[in-house]
């Protein structure tokens, strides 16, 4: 079979204020799943490549594939679907399957939005895919995905069928190293340097209630071994030249054993790439700080949220104010930047809240800091509270962006909001210290490669239509709330494979 995959053409956040693009990592794993099964495969990221949608019909034409794979954030739902429309509009025999952390929570109400997709791989997807394209190899006459866990599909008769999840892959290095190949590398550059992606590890034992991570991937964490981690350190480095990685994990530091380990491996290896990586405040030392700086880790990002406690309990993170300053001094002494990442506009803070969240981002004197809005994406408790409590906007998923309200607050207007994200941004980086400090560095100033988009940002923010301003699609809101309950498969401890149920809309707990 001809597998093509495909990146929706979506404008993320990122991609607009600092003009770099997010590798689609997800994509090139499938990608190697399907090689590996024989499958002629061809691999494009429309968004990184500025595609319109005639160029896109252009080359699914010139490919004619039997499957096209499409993957999608929350923002790029239609835009994943327009692409589902013009591979149809190709050739309406074309099997359609779309992954990603939004369809995995709403995969019915997907498949009645966009009649142009078929199938709905839900969670981890690269054993489902590979039965999927084994399935669709079968002589016609019989429901071919009717036994494949991990989907959600539309029958030849029209009606949607979902079928069981998915056990999570127990051992994570029997999955096929991404297709690095297939990648067009210069697309991914910040300045003049390329950058590379690798996911170490999947996931994640927290439970905040703005993420959907845990009950993607799972609570239990499972990481690939580290001669795994050094192999594909080594293919980015050797074959495609990448000295700049960036490693997605939720907690790379989780287990601060095998981080060191792999810190120690690439010192010895004599791997010469500056990357950075995500840690929590509480899963973090001295000495594992240490070991990452010395293998060349710049920048350590920390997820603190919010400058009070209430707020932090309130989301589920599990830290504490103190335990964040700890962390932040700590990384400055053993010479690591970093980023720490604030959320905004929680349903019950009120103004002093951020401007305390704020004053604290500025106490910390983090080296850069990343504030946004909180938003209810799909399958969070947040979006269960959400929806418990009636505080949606909007169902225009584009807006679902981390710097738009979409979400009414018990004590604060989309207005005030989306106001205090801006000045947050504009406290923080243009205060006389921090401005005067980072202007010194030059060419590798902060400001001067981001102050022009943050201005075009503003100038939008004061023109731009509100969430409220948009009705919001009862009948839509109510496939939401009747989707079926999904159940997220668990690795239990032992052999035995087991299933956890997320929590659903009645009687939610938060």
């Amino acid at each position: 079979m001809k597998v093509m995959l495909i990146n929706p053409p979506t404008t993320s956040e990122i991609k607009s204020v600092l003009g770099v693009n997010g590798v689609p990592l997800g994509l090139a794993y499938l990608a190697s799943v399907a090689k590996n099964e024989g499958h002629d495969v061809k691999f494009l990221d429309a968004s990184a490549e500025n595609m319109d949608s005639e160029s896109i019909k252009r080359e699914i034409r010139s490919f004619y594939p039997d499957l096209v794979g499409i993957t999608a954030t929350t923002p790029a739902f239609y835009d994943a679907c327009d692409v589902a429309r013009i591979s149809k509009d190709v050739n309406g025999d074309i099997f359609t399957v779309i992954g990603g952390p939004h369809v995995t929570f709403v995969p019915n109400y997907t498949l009645k939005r966009c009649p142009y997709l078929d199938i709905v791989v839900r969670g981890e997807g690269e054993i489902t895919f590979k039965e999927i394209l084994d399935a669709l190899r079968r002589p016609n006459g019989m429901d071919p995905l009717h036994d494949i866990r991990g989907v959600t599909y539309r029958r030849s008769d029209g009606k949607i069928v979902q079928n069981p999840p998915r056990p999570l892959v127990k051992n994570i290095d029997d999955l096929p190293i991404p297709s690095f190949d297939l990648i067009k590398w210069d697309y991914y550059r910040y300045g003049r340097v390329r950058y590379g992606v690798i996911m170490t590890s999947r996931g994640c034992p927290f439970n905040c209630v703005f993420c959907s991570s845990s009950l993607q991937f799972g609570k239990r964490w499972r990481g690939h071994s580290v001669e795994r981690v050094i192999r594909e350190i080594k293919i980015l480095y050797d074959d495609f030249n990448i000295r700049e990685i960036e490693f997605l994990d939720d907690t790379f530091t989780l287990n601060r054993k095998r981080a060191q380990q792999i810190s120690d491996e690439m010192v010895k290896e004599g791997i010469d790439v500056s990357w950075s990586a995500s840690s929590r405040v509480n899963t973090i030392d001295k000495e594992t700080a240490k070991k990452m700086k010395r293998a060349g880790a710049h920048t350590i990002y920390f997820g603190i949220e919010s400058g009070t406690q209430k707020i932090l309990d309130f989301i589920g993170k599990g830290i504490t104010i103190e335990q964040a300053i700890r962390a932040i001094e700590m990384a400055v002494k053993v010479g690591l930047n970093t980023l720490g990442s604030f959320i905004l506009g929680f349903p019950i803070e009120k103004k002093e809240d951020i401007e305390r969240t704020v004053r604290f981002a500025k106490k910390l004197n983090v080296t850069y800091a990343q504030f946004t809005i909180a938003t209810p994406y799909p399958g969070t408790r947040l979006w269960y509270y959400a929806l418990k409590n009636k505080l949606l906007k909007t169902l225009n998923w584009r807006l679902y962006t981390t710097t738009r309200s979409v979400m009414k607050s018990f004590y604060l207007t989309t207005e005030q909001i989306e106001r205090a994200l801006v000045k947050a941004y504009l406290s923080f980086y243009l205060r006389p210290k921090y401005a005067i400090r980072d202007l010194l560095k030059g060419g590798n100033s902060l400001l001067l490669r981001t102050v022009p988009a943050i201005i075009r940002s503003v100038r939008s923010l004061l023109k731009r239509t509100r969430a409220e301003e948009e009705p919001l699609n009862e009948e839509e809101l109510k496939d939401l709330i009747s989707e079926p309950q999904i159940e997220i498969p668990v690795i239990e401890m032992g052999k035995q494979v087991g299933l956890r149920q997320s929590a659903t809309y009645k009687g939610i707990l938060i």
